[in-house]
């Protein structure tokens, strides 16, 4: 039940957003739509590297993938490596309660904008990196890149089907997955510092956002003592549970347990599976899943996808299509109805679309309150009142 809105969230919050590309602007879009008061240091000329990364038959010269990740932000133009540009970056940061960077491991430092920096002007700072693989370890050094990390913390060893190619996920869950864990530091740190008035420093990285993200492949090893393989959309602790054909299409069938096997057999009339041996125990399930889809897509050769949907839920078992994302976003009633698409009016670009924010706040909701910033749009507004 949601109540009359109060101001935003993390109203008052200032972040100064040092990142570029992905895992970094996620985090700090998290945050802005929130309502921080996120401002965005750019170097000048070329801004983000993302800003340039598509060519996209926009009016403007900021790319699609831009637009995605930094609404709600301020940006202004820095050039860090200059005596000017660092000293108004340290003006900046003296009225900052957050400062997010995703240099590699050092550069903060070279540039005199790392942590021990800013705290010296703002003892209770909240400083957090991002970066591929954390400020120290093996690894630290590496690039870090989405594909990188999700094949070296072991996404990629199970993706895509038995025998098959490993296979990255075809989202980014190593840049996402870090900016979305960044966030969540990020308040908890906020709320420590309002408790005790201390500031600390946080970081995180892809390749552990990708590890943390594998409860069921860490589970199976540490149980088995085996290295979890590829089951293509199958489950690692349950079958069926995965995606099944039909007559013209897919289904997602998620039967995983026995209360919900019974009713799956009972409606699509294969009641005597039930009794076989074969499929008596989800373990045997498990051990017989080639067989068990075998004869569920069989049974669903003649049904299409919207009829088995229907058959599936009518009968209480959890069922769903294989939706693309112009089905979802073009002509989903759910996405819109969950607010999941968003519109906002751009200077240059006109109306354009984003995705919204997938929390729902009761009393303070997150909301598109700018349009994604043209290079250095605040210079003047920030610069002359840092």
């Amino acid at each position: 039940m949601t109540t009359s809105p109060s101001a935003d969230a993390l109203d008052g919050i200032r972040v100064l957003d040092l990142t570029q590309v992905m895992a970094g602007p996620y985090c700090t879009m998290l945050l802005a739509d929130l309502g921080a008061d996120v401002i965005k240091i750019e170097p000048p000329g070329s801004g983000d590297q993302v800003r340039r990364s598509w060519d996209a038959p926009l009016p403007g010269r900021d790319s699609p993938a831009f637009h995605a990740l930094n609404r709600n932000k301020r940006s202004v133009t820095l050039d860090l490596r200059s005596d000017a540009g660092l000293a108004d970056f340290r003006r900046l940061a003296a009225g900052a309660d957050v400062v997010v960077e995703n240099f590699r491991p050092g550069v903060a430092a070279r540039l005199g904008v790392d942590y021990e920096a800013v705290r010296r002007i703002r003892a209770d700072v909240v400083y957090a990196s991002i970066s591929g693989f954390g400020q120290y370890g093996p690894y630290a050094g590496r690039p870090g890149y989405d594909l990188i990390a999700q094949g070296m913390a072991g996404a990629v060893s199970v993706t895509g089907d038995p025998g098959g190619m490993p296979v990255k996920c075809g989202l980014p869950v190593g840049d996402l997955g870090a900016g979305m864990l960044c966030a969540v530091a990020i308040l908890g740190a906020h709320t420590h510092r309002l408790r005790t008035g201390e500031g600390q420093y946080l970081e995180t990285s892809l390749y552990e956002a990708v590890l943390a993200m594998s409860v069921w492949e860490s589970t199976e090893l540490f149980a088995s003592g085996r290295a979890p393989q590829r089951l293509g959309s199958a489950h690692r602790m349950s079958a069926p549970y995965q995606v099944v054909r039909t007559a013209d299409g897919y289904v997602t069938v998620a039967a995983n347990n026995e209360r919900l096997w019974h009713r799956l057999c009972a409606a699509l009339g294969l009641g005597h599976l039930t009794d076989d041996e074969r499929f008596a125990t989800n373990t045997a399930r498990m051990e017989h899943r080639a067989e068990l889809i075998a004869l569920l897509e069989g049974r669903l050769a003649a049904e299409s996808t919207d009829e088995c949907v229907t058959r599936l839920l009518d009968a209480g078992v959890p069922a769903g299509p294989i939706l693309d994302y112009e089905q979802i976003l073009e002509h989903d009633p759910h996405a819109r109805a969950r607010g999941m698409v968003e519109e906002y009016d751009h200077p240059v670009e006109g109306r354009r679309r984003v995705l919204g924010f997938p929390v729902k706040l009761g009393r303070t909701p997150a909301r598109v309150r700018r349009h994604p910033p043209l290079l250095g749009e605040h210079n003047e507004e920030l610069l002359g009142d840092a």
